[in-house]
């Protein structure tokens, strides 16, 4: 039986990548591929080997959780351009007939993080360079690549933590998929283009040179790509849960992540690590714990949002939807120029806020309460001038309940040089939903090549560091043991209280903006899940990058080439900085999943842009 659903699952697949290259006609639209529906399950992710990971452990009887456990983990081993075991993962889940819970996937920062090492380190830097002067404080001082952006491996712990407390199934049992495929997998363009081009960076360091360039070249297409040091090092987590076994589940999932945390492992990374220049420590990882904490909420059109917390972007989206409620957006009509720049100068006031709050919770006061309140929305609605954009970064003052914080005002661009190949490379996205309604929504993300490999463990190490600020005056300013504020952002959502949908997308900024356009393509205007993620989409740069150049380009907005000629037009005449992109041009790419709690159907949607993808049972 087993055999047979894995070979519908492969021609599931094969479905899907056929219809790529063929639109499928419905009464209401062409798609490039066709919704996806189950009533026993649905997972989708960003690679089909992930998604197949995630749909051996439903058929296996795991609930959503096991199986977006095991999406994930064998994500990080095959989608290394984007994420990787040794990368970060906020996590959303709701139980059946329980709370929607979020598990703090994010690292934090070494103990020998310091404002004043990166400061110090700049100012050695630039003294070191004839005619150069200091770097302003605010811009590129933490590195995007390079042993020192290392915060502590998260992915783990998240979830044994998910599993733990959510899921029925071992370690053992949905990490075996990873592990396959750690022995080898046949290697896809996109990732064999990724370690060309950043080749150069990441063979500064010869264990990642000698993983990524066998026999010192890239490997080709097709190839079978080993991770053999990786290999091992899951099987070791493994051995470990198995020794625990006699002691119970929770006491044999504990041993497996003190394994690596406080094990030998963890020993060999803070050793590679800090012998290479870095700043992360074998005591960083001994120290620390995934927390299971609450989400922020929105309510919006009868629909519940969650989000996780201000230690990442998402409660910017829950902003985002209170200033557009009191707006007919259904009556602007879908991707007119009344819709775009009204979502466009909301989601300016959203991410200004975002940029002079947002912060690790445990180190920082925040005014959650006003931020998300519809009264403090009501007063920066109004900001919103109908007829032309905004150029000015404007975060609000929530403490005295005033639009705008006088002293935040900023209109200048700051614009670093950074390469592509330096530049933050993405994340990934995996959403399930099982046959009793249980939701689970993440965002992988981090330690994407170039990355450091900590030595023969395999364990490439990841870069959000570089999220923090160096300005000494900013929330998310660096500080040892505090996490830097991240863009990683799962969707979930109910409806009346009912389980109704999940959503994720990898874009860094940009997440939340995509996934807010796919959100209300489904609530606001009806369309598919197949609809909503393939529909032509927006952007704007109109906020302070949370990554290595932290720039700002006020004004800023992109455009799929999809959208019409006249809206384009009308949108530069209204002051945006417009740049049309290619038709499918956007940087960001969901999934989403929606559920009929009545009938018990799944339906998933799986953007094209970048190869994600949905499978149903």
């Amino acid at each position: 039986m087993l055999r047979v659903n894995r070979v519908c699952i492969t021609l599931a697949l094969v479905a899907c990548l056929v219809a790529i290259s063929l639109p499928i006609t419905t009464p209401q639209a062409q798609t490039f591929r066709p919704v996806v529906r189950g009533r026993r399950g649905v997972v989708a992710g960003g690679h089909p080997l992930s998604v197949e990971a995630g749909m051996r452990i439903l058929q296996q009887g795991g609930n959503a959780v096991d199986a977006g456990v095991a999406t994930i983990l064998a994500a990080s081993v095959i989608e290394v351009s984007h994420f990787s075991f040794g990368g970060e993962v906020p996590i959303l889940i709701k139980p059946k007939d329980k709370d929607v819970v979020v598990i703090e996937g994010m690292g934090t920062a070494p103990k020998r993080a310091t404002l004043d090492f990166f400061l110090e380190r700049a100012k050695a830097a630039s003294s070191s360079v004839e005619g150069a002067t200091m770097p302003n404080a605010k811009s590129g001082v933490i590195p995007s690549t390079g042993p020192l952006p290392a915060t502590v491996p998260a992915v783990l712990d998240a979830c044994v933590v998910a599993l733990d407390q959510f899921g029925t199934r071992s370690l053992s049992e949905v990490m075996q998929p990873a592990i396959e495929l750690a022995d080898g997998f046949p290697i896809d363009e996109l990732r064999v283009e990724y370690i060309k081009t950043r080749a150069r960076i990441f063979s500064q360091w010869a264990d990642a040179k000698r993983i990524f360039l066998p026999n010192g070249e890239s490997p080709k297409v097709g190839d079978i790509f080993v991770q053999a040091d990786l290999a091992r090092t899951l099987r070791s987590i493994v051995a470990a849960e198995i020794a625990a076994r006699k002691k119970g589940r929770h006491a044999a999932l504990m041993a497996a992540r003190d394994h690596f945390y406080k094990g030998s492992i963890g020993k060999r990374i803070g050793e590679y690590m800090q012998r290479n220049g870095g700043l992360l420590a074998a005591e960083d990882l001994a120290g620390w714990r995934a927390k299971v904490g609450a989400p922020v909420k929105a309510s919006y059109r009868g629909y519940e949002v969650y989000k996780a917390g201000f230690w990442t972007q998402g409660p910017a989206f829950v902003q985002t939807l209170n200033m557009l409620d009191q707006y007919d957006l259904r009556l602007m009509g879908h991707n007119s120029v009344d819709y775009v720049h009204t979502l466009t100068e909301a989601l300016k006031l959203a991410l200004a806020d975002r940029d002079h709050y947002y912060a690790d919770p445990d180190f920082v006061k925040i005014p959650t309460t006003v931020l998300l309140s519809m009264e403090y929305a009501n007063l920066r609605r109004a900001l919103i001038d109908n007829e032309r954009a905004s150029l000015a970064h404007q975060p609000g003052d929530p403490l005295n309940m005033k639009p705008i914080l006088a002293s935040g005002l900023m209109t200048d661009a700051r614009i670093s040089k950074v390469t592509a190949a330096q530049r933050a490379n993405d994340t990934t996205c995996v959403n399930v939903i099982d046959k009793d309604g249980n939701l689970f929504s993440a965002t992988p993300s981090g330690a994407w090549l170039p990355a450091v490999v900590a030595g023969d463990t395999g364990v490439l190490m990841g870069q959000r560091l570089q999220s923090a600020a160096t300005d000494p005056n900013s929330p998310n300013v660096v500080a040892p043991g505090k996490r830097p504020r991240i863009t990683l952002t799962p969707t979930l959502v109910t409806r009346g209280g009912v389980p109704y949908m999940v959503l994720s997308t990898p874009g860094g900024d940009n997440q939340d903006q995509a996934l807010l356009q796919v959100l209300l393509n489904i609530i606001e205007f009806g369309m598919s899940p197949q609809e909503a993620v393939e529909a032509p989409r927006f952007d704007t740069q109109h906020y302070i990058s949370s990554f290595d150049d932290h720039q700002f380009l006020p004004g800023s907005l992109n455009l799929e080439s999809r959208f019409a000629e006249s809206v384009i037009e009308q949108l530069k005449t209204r002051g945006h900085k417009v740049r049309v992109q290619t038709a499918w041009g956007t940087t960001s790419a969901p999934t989403v999943v929606v559920y009929n709690a009545q009938t018990g159907v799944m339906a998933a949607g799986a953007d094209p842009r970048r190869g994600r993808y949905a499978v149903a049972w």
